[in-house]
């Protein structure tokens, strides 16, 4: 089996879901057991700084450089679960390096240090994830409900922290080099 870790799910028209309707969903991992992923494009009505004060992990005075930052849902599962993308910086328990320009933490202790100098250069913050069992998320490939592209460099970096939430989906779509809505609903197989 090939990992699709380190790839963005993309949302097609033929989502069903509605929670999942163009949607862009970062995949954290996938193994034979199944697959984990946080979508990135489905801000909550939640500032950074506003659940950071919920949990008593920033005073009054907001730092600059979160003002205007929103956390996002990542997923139906485990919605009081919190887990931070970012650029690559270590010394944070449970850290798991997913490419080049990518981590994801689900520590407490990344979040006393965002906005501060001690924090990552970029980051987002989601709380839940989107989960697959064994064979589910390959199923949902072949029924044509998403589709693939490698977070990989510049675009990843560029899509998740200098793209507007609700540009996103029609980001991913164009660097996928085709339109998406001329892709048919039915599904083939040879």
């Amino acid at each position: 089996m090939r990992s699709l870790q380190n790839h963005f799910l993309i949302a097609t028209p033929a989502m069903r879901d509605p929670y999942f309707a163009r949607t862009v969903t970062y995949l954290c991992e996938h193994n034979d057991e199944g697959a984990m992923g946080l979508v990135v494009n489905h801000p909550v009505n939640i500032t950074v700084t506003d659940m950071l004060r919920q949990l008593e992990l920033v005073e009054e005075d907001e730092p600059e450089t979160l003002s205007g930052r929103y956390v996002f849902s990542g997923g139906p599962v485990n919605p009081e679960r919190g887990f931070v993308i970012h650029t690559p910086k270590r010394g944070y328990t449970a850290s798991l390096s997913l490419g080049e320009e990518l981590m994801v933490t689900t520590s407490v202790d990344i979040l006393s240090a965002l906005g501060g100098e001690h924090g990552p250069e970029r980051f987002m913050v989601t709380l839940g994830y989107a989960g697959w069992e064994a064979g589910q998320l390959e199923k949902e490939l072949a029924d044509n409900s998403w589709l693939l592209v490698p977070a990989d460099g510049d675009f990843a970096t560029e899509l998740l922290f200098n793209t507007p939430p609700s540009k996103r989906w029609q980001k991913a779509c164009e660097h996928l080099g085709f339109d998406i809505w001329q892709l048919s609903n039915d599904v083939g197989h040879a």
